[in-house]
């Protein structure tokens, strides 16, 4: 089962403010990955990316991009894990989010 890409999304307050400081840490916005005007981004510095997201939710989540999300959907349920946001629709992008024990939040993120 393959999870895909890895990154951390995180809430910010200031999108303007977080890319400049993470540009200052060697982070390059990711061409057509979204906007200072959308209120998201991501930014990648060698394997690493994070995405920038103003207003869109309250808490950091750890995001993982599969080519399959329908299918971890379904392992996970075989697997007793409960689903947060279950993915809607049949084919084509969707995403859906658990929780680990601990109440963090895991996004995959098919796109």
């Amino acid at each position: 089962m393959s999870l895909g890409l890895f990154s951390l999304s995180l809430s910010v307050k200031d999108i303007v403010k977080s890319k400049a400081f993470y540009e200052a840490l060697g982070f390059e916005a990711m061409p057509s990955c979204g906007s200072i005007e959308d209120k998201w981004l991501m930014m990648k510095s060698g394997n690493t990316m994070i995405g920038l997201f103003e207003g869109m939710f309250e808490d950091n989540i750890m995001t993982f991009n599969p080519d399959d999300v329908r299918a971890l959907q379904a392992k996970f349920v075989e697997q007793n894990i409960a689903i947060e946001v279950p993915v809607k629709g049949d084919s084509g992008p969707g995403h859906l989010v658990v929780k680990d024990p601990d109440g963090n939040a895991i996004m995959f993120d098919q796109f």
